[in-house]
């Protein structure tokens, strides 16, 4: 079964786990499947005529690390889905409480197997992007994998509603691509001290302070497109005077005119009419 990596698992451990599921299904004809208002088609019971759980209903809330008998690990893995499925009063608020089979079996073994399953900090290129991180529980989730990540040198955070990362350290992050968040500062970011490439676009950054912390780190690409920021005087000359090694803003290679050093005093005196 190929998973989002591309990685193919056992077809026979696979169809183990699948068959113990599909069996607590009831032994009903086939009929056509029907729309349901919230989660898709699902199955009608021929005796009752009340909507069933399709076979892949038990598996829609697991992590991949959560299904059994396969030996794929978050390293081998490029873009995995993390963020946990809803609480268990939620399941039952949904009448999805047979999805809770799996969790309420996990011991403190399989929870520590879990974690050598992960093996996050063994990654060294992940996207996690696109986690809809809509609630609080799936966020803590969240920072605990990113603080695990270790040896990570390319990461994608990208449109997870992000807001602070500054608890994070990122020691051998080279590219960081956190666009289409909720940062309004530089120092919301995690601590990259290798960052060579940094993409904040669409973001809330209203002012450059605090990029003069990345003044000695080997970035040499900057990406602030669609922030508030991106329309103050002088920008592209307060940036590069800020960061001297910077080749790169917003896609465009550094030019002579952005060499010149900021009139400070009559950047605060002068306004811009758009």
């Amino acid at each position: 079964m190929p998973n989002s990596s591309g990685l193919t698992t056992s077809k026979q451990k696979f169809c183990k786990s699948y068959s113990s599921c599909c069996s607590i299904l009831s032994n009903t004809h086939t009929i056509p499947p029907v729309l349901s208002q919230n989660r898709g088609f699902i199955r009608q019971n021929c005796d009752s005529g009340l909507p069933s759980p399709l076979p892949s209903d038990y598996f829609k809330y697991l992590n991949w690390c959560d299904i059994e008998e396969h030996d794929v690990r978050g390293n081998q893995l490029h873009c995995p889905r993390v963020r946990e499925g809803p609480s268990e009063e939620e399941l039952f608020f949904r009448g999805e409480e047979h999805t809770l089979k799996k969790r309420k079996q996990v011991t403190d073994t399989e929870k520590r197997q879990k974690k050598l399953q992960e093996n996050w900090e063994n990654c060294a290129e992940l996207n996690l992007s696109f986690q809809d991180l809509g609630d609080l529980y799936q966020m803590e989730n969240f920072k605990r994998i990113l603080q695990r990540l270790i040896w990570v040198e390319k990461l994608w955070l990208v449109d997870n509603s992000l807001t602070d990362l500054s608890a994070i350290r990122l020691p051998r992050c080279r590219e960081l691509n956190v666009n289409k968040n909720h940062f309004t500062s530089f120092k919301q970011l995690p601590k990259i001290p290798q960052i060579q490439h940094l993409s904040l676009a669409e973001n809330n950054i209203m002012t450059l302070s605090g990029i003069s912390d990345f003044r000695h780190t080997p970035l040499e690409s900057l990406i602030l497109k669609r922030n508030p920021c991106e329309f103050q005087e002088r920008y592209r000359q307060l940036v590069f005077s800020s960061l001297p090694n910077l080749k790169m803003l917003d896609g465009i290679p550094k030019l002579p005119e952005d060499c010149s050093p900021p009139d400070i005093r009559g950047f605060f005196k002068m306004c811009t009419i758009l």
